[in-house]
């Protein structure tokens, strides 16, 4: 029987209501179907560990649930961007699950740092990513070589990557989950219109985004006012599927364009009762008009929205679909639309190329490019005119030639972007990676102690990095707030040698938590002259035996003086400069036959110090034909 592949996915939580986030739930509920993989989800947006028993498969937040960190990460905008790229756990989601695959699905930009990881290729990795934009972003062109899996969500980031030499990207849409989205019947669409004060002949343009700059509601809105002004028994109505509060102001817009307010609708949700409605914008955290509760009642958002059913009523109320975007990397809610058989509008850029073809089901928006202030992205600026053209196009057409195009944008967006279409695609490519082999001790550099530092540095941020990396055997990303500190203790005057003995003794903590099991894997085979100080078991022994540290090493100072003790006294030695390494009893440590050796065979140290509990004068520290004194 062949090996179940651990799979390790991690992008925005299934929980979230984003793309991402829908995306992710898709594919881990095609994989879970199959039987086939051990899954796991690092799920960004989310603490540590939450939501994990709802889960058929093993769940991971990846936000830090603890106290100190979740205060760490609201005062470094840093450490709260990696945060929100779940940089701050995905090395111990590494550590526990060890997976053969790790599938990272965000931004690009979320893996500038995964991608340099010890660990990284040590198991098979695939990113599975968005580019939106011409030029091509310059990390995604810098990360390709470490990428050897990278796929992209359209077929214009792979013929800009190509174009550039990248020839091994691969396109892999994201995937819609085609059972949630469908044309309600006739008498459904008319119930559901009246239940929100819609009459059945209103013509009804929607839009359904998350309301960032890059989705141009602003020229929708007055392309909506060309087309009502030449068409007034239309009894038009935009509806605007999104968060007011975050974005644009479109409140403002639609004042500005002259459109009547009460022309343009929204979607409200209760996170309480999970009622919604449409209507026009009234305001945010309102009383639920369903169940009462308190300033709850607001629009939709990422983090509380409405359920797939109630989205496919929203899409269901509209009679076209029109979206258009400076650039994007898919736009899930264009094929949403589709599915339930709406004609799309959509820009003719980036993703939106095969989204407004004939075969396709859509219609094309017409666009002047602009630059990016800052980056020099190409972007797009839709044109209100062609939105109005085109909604008056879709508004004359016949109704036969209208369902025929919707069938066809349906059945377009199932062959190529359904849930099992994707789902399918991805469990080859899952199904083709080489079984992996791979010590995960290996993955992770170890802590090392006995790093000496350079004499000079250029900066205090080149010495704080160099010392967290050799000390600690990670990256400074890793430690968030603390290496900030140190670069601050630095600059306020703080004496170098006083932090690198701090250092040292986080290190030797660092170093004593991976697990050994025997006495050759603790000690350091480059140094020869050893000597083991083996203390009992108590608190109180522990601190006498700290008077005979110095005694040891003044008579011995060419020696390396190894203690060994209890895991939960360690800290009672680590003060001590003249111990070279703080250990956890290990089998055969007071052995003394075997630490020093029996006959002419060598022990692996020169003298083991075995202090009786019941006497600890200096005469009991006698072996090896040596005295303490």
């Amino acid at each position: 029987m062949p090996k179940r592949k651990k799979v390790l996915i991690h992008s925005n939580s299934h929980l979230a209501f984003t793309g991402f986030g829908k995306n992710c739930k898709n594919i881990l509920k095609y994989l879970y179907k199959t039987g086939k993989y051990d899954l796991y989800e690092l799920g960004n947006g989310v603490p540590w560990s939450e939501n994990g028993e709802k889960c058929p498969w093993t769940f991971y937040g990846s936000l830090p649930s603890d106290p100190k960190g979740i205060a760490s990460v609201r005062s470094n905008p840093a450490m709260a961007k990696a945060a929100s790229y779940g940089l701050l756990r995905v090395d111990e989601a590494i550590k526990k699950i060890k997976p053969d695959l790790y599938l990272g699905i965000e931004d690009i930009w979320a893996f500038g740092e995964t991608v340099k990881k010890p660990w990284w290729n040590k198991m098979n990795c695939m990113i599975w990513t968005t580019l939106d934009s011409l030029p091509i972003l310059p990390e995604a062109i810098q990360m390709a070589p470490r990428i050897k899996n990278y796929y992209v969500w359209s077929s214009f980031a792979e013929r800009e990557m190509k174009k550039i030499g990248i020839d091994h990207v691969k396109t892999l849409h994201g995937s819609i989950d085609e059972s949630h989205f469908y044309r309600l019947s006739k008498d459904e669409r008319t119930s559901l219109r009246k239940r929100f004060g819609l009459s059945n002949d209103s013509y009804v343009i929607g839009y359904v985004f998350r309301n960032q700059l890059r989705k141009t509601v602003s020229d929708l809105i007055i392309g909506f006012r060309i087309f009502k002004n030449k068409y007034p028994e239309s009894k038009a109505k935009l509806l605007l599927h999104t968060n007011w509060s975050e974005g644009w102001d479109i409140q403002r817009l639609v004042k500005e364009s002259g459109v009547n307010p009460q022309d343009v609708l929204t979607t409200y949700s209760c996170p309480k009762c999970k009622n919604f409605s449409v209507s026009p914008f009234f305001g945010q955290k309102k009383n639920c008009p369903h169940c009462g509760a308190k300033d709850c009642y607001s629009t939709t958002s990422v983090s509380s929205g409405v359920s797939e059913s109630q989205l496919n009523e929203v899409y269901n109320l509209m009679d076209v679909y029109a979206h258009p975007f400076t650039s994007g990397g898919q736009e899930i809610p264009i094929q949403e639309a589709k599915l339930t058989g709406l004609i799309t509008l959509c820009t003719n850029y980036t993703c939106g190329e095969e989204m407004c073809t004939p075969e396709s089901g859509g219609i094309p928006i017409a666009w002047f490019p602009y630059r990016e202030i800052g980056t020099l992205f190409v972007k797009a600026s839709s044109s209100p005119v062609d939105i109005s053209n085109k909604l008056e196009h879709v508004f004359l057409m016949p109704e036969d030639e209208k369902r025929k195009m919707g069938k066809t944008a349906r059945d377009y967006v199932i062959d190529n972007y359904s849930f099992n279409a994707i789902g399918r695609r991805l469990e080859e490519i899952i199904d083709a990676m080489p079984d992996v082999d791979y010590s995960i001790e290996d993955a992770f550099p170890s802590p090392n102690p006995d790093y000496k530092p350079k004499e000079k540095y250029e900066s205090p941020e080149e010495f704080a990095k160099d010392i967290y990396k050799n000390f600690l055997g990670r990256t400074p990303e890793d430690h968030g707030q603390d290496i900030s500190i140190l670069i601050k203790n630095l600059k306020d005057g703080v004496p170098p040698s006083q932090i690198l003995g701090k250092i040292r003794t986080l290190s030797q903590k660092e170093l004593l938590k991976k697990k050994k099991t025997k006495i050759e894997d603790i000690i350091d085979k480059n140094r020869q002259k050893r000597i083991a100080l083996v203390v009992p078991s108590d608190s109180y022994t522990a601190l006498l035996c700290t008077y005979f540290v110095k005694e040891i090493k003044k008579k011995y100072p060419q020696h390396d003086l190894y203690v060994f003790i209890d895991k939960s006294l360690h800290e009672v030695f680590f003060p001590y400069e003249e111990v070279f390494r703080v250990c956890e009893r290990v089998e055969g440590c007071d052995d003394i036959s075997k630490m020093e050796g029996r006959g002419n065979e060598q022990g692996l140290f020169d003298i083991c110090f075995v202090p009786e509990k019941e006497n600890l004068g200096l005469a009991s520290f006698s072996r090896n034909g040596k005295d303490l004194l």
